[in-house]
């Protein structure tokens, strides 16, 4: 029988901030897709005139906001393992992803399917579809994929592969390990455009190499952490000077091997400086970490709602756009008050029955 691990990390608040505010940047970045005019091509329902200038932050953020998030899910499992079997582990995130993902699909999706078909005088029908839901599809196939070695990594801590895992993460050396995957994942499926992750191999393998990656961030513990405070200010370089790279020189057909590298230099980077200046425990972090998953599986009802009200106004774009982002976060928040109240309703939206 193993050891126990005598360094077991805690519950770390600066992940559960990170989880929100990319929740936060997701809701924000579906936002402006509305305001480009190309919004419409992928299913959005777009303001007669764009914000061009928008895309500047949308660029920067697209290429790592969605892989932050499968990372942020490996690291929440190694927490959700500490008191579950791999059979208790399935049920409850079953329970908490499944079971959302598949009302929404029936229930959330198919409403602002209609709200665009009504703004673009279509044919109404009812169409259920994952649409923006695909994230929990993935992350739910993930767990089952990965809980045998996950649970013998978690169980054998003491052993020579999580020891070697440890160490290598442990080192800034060890980054490059990680870098290589994503590097060889983005050569072989060779994506276009990197950025699109919904519903494509692309980002499934790249979901998967982030969870996977993730849960051995958080199983390394401090040695982990302490390396990439030390090194977060090359992240920083790297990162910003990719993207300069990329704006400047490349555009919209940079290298996937660039763009993997600057994706992780930006994750790890939002790591470092989140533990160091967001691992504090609030109320405001515990109001939110609960609000943020129902608000990510509502956000697009209210977002299609606000459009096909405020987008017909004859105000200024950008006021356009704060009445959008306004209603929009009315309508989730004002809609999470009610969900959290009633029991029924709170394991349709992956909340614990209180």
């Amino acid at each position: 029988m193993s050891e126990k691990p005598q360094n077991v990390p805690q519950r770390r608040y600066d992940i559960d901030w990170i989880r929100v505010i990319a929740i936060g940047l997701l809701l924000i970045y579906h936002i402006s897709i509305g305001f480009q005019s190309w919004g419409r091509m992928i299913g959005f329902i777009t303001s007669p005139k764009s914000l061009d200038q928008l895309w500047y932050a949308m660029s920067l953020l697209n290429i790592w906001r969605i892989p932050l998030l499968f990372f942020v899910s490996g690291m929440g499992v190694y927490f959700a393992m500490r008191k579950r079997n791999w059979m208790q582990l399935i049920a409850e995130r079953a329970y908490r992803i499944l079971m959302p993902y598949v009302f929404g699909i029936f229930a959330i999706v198919p409403l602002h399917i209609l709200l665009f078909s009504y703004y673009y005088d279509m044919t109404l029908h009812y169409i259920w579809s994952s649409a923006h839901l695909w994230f929990l599809g993935n992350i739910f196939s993930y767990v089952l994929l990965l809980s045998p070695i996950l649970f013998y990594l978690k169980k054998n801590e003491t052993g020579k592969l999580a020891s070697w895992i440890k160490r290598s993460l442990s080192k800034p050396w060890g980054l490059l390990i990680v870098l290589a995957a994503f590097v060889a994942e983005v050569m072989l499926v060779n994506p276009l455009p990197f950025e699109m992750y919904a519903m494509t191999w692309h980002g499934f393998f790249l979901g998967l190499l982030a969870f996977f990656f993730g849960f051995c961030f958080v199983m390394t513990g401090a040695g982990f952490w302490e390396m990439i405070k030390i090194w977060r200010w090359l992240f920083v370089v790297i990162a910003m000077g990719l993207y300069v790279l990329r704006m400047s020189q490349f555009g919209k057909v940079s290298p996937g091997y660039l763009l993997a590298t600057e994706s992780l230099c930006w994750i790890l980077l939002v790591f470092a400086f989140g533990s160091i200046h967001l691992n504090k425990k609030s109320k405001t972090l515990a109001y939110l970490s609960q609000a943020a998953y129902p608000v990510y599986i509502l956000h697009m009802v209210f977002l299609y709602l606000a459009s096909v009200l405020i987008f017909p106004i004859p105000v200024p774009t950008i006021v356009q756009f704060i009445l959008v982002l306004a209603f929009t976060l009315a309508g989730c928040f004002g809609t999470y008050e009610l969900i959290r109240r009633l029991k029924f309703l709170r394991p349709l939206f992956g909340l614990k029955i209180a």
